[in-house]
């Protein structure tokens, strides 16, 4: 069983930075890989960034030179940092976890096994 709990969220001004984070509840994080997920107002899920347990990480388009993920094995921590931040960003940001293949999951080839319950991410 994995429990994963985001925090870090709140509400930015356009071009603001904020950091979340989510914490992992499990015996062995090593043998997760990890992704952040949004939904904002009226919009669809989207996948965000993965992060797979060898390092290599996928970012979707909108995010690239924006967002930074990575993971902290000893803390079992995902972080999400987040820059230049815009309204178009505003949404609920989940964590998520599964055993492999993170980036084909972020893409929605597969769905992801463990999730957290969402951090808001407010843009103004």
């Amino acid at each position: 069983h994995v429990q994963l709990v985001e925090s870090g969220g709140g509400s930015v001004q356009v071009g603001g930075s904020l950091r979340l984070s989510c914490v992992a509840s499990v015996v062995t994080y090593s043998s997760l890989c990890m992704a952040w997920l949004r939904q904002g107002p009226g919009k669809e899920r989207e996948g965000v960034a993965a992060i797979e347990r060898d390092g290599s990480t996928s970012y979707t388009d909108s995010v690239k030179g924006r967002f930074t993920i990575s993971k902290d094995n000893a803390t079992k921590t995902l972080y999400l940092e987040m820059n230049n931040l815009k309204p178009e960003d505003t949404a609920m940001y989940y964590c998520a976890a599964d055993t492999r293949a993170c980036i084909l999951r972020l893409q929605g080839v597969y769905p992801f096994g463990y999730w957290g319950q969402g951090t808001q991410v407010t843009v103004s």
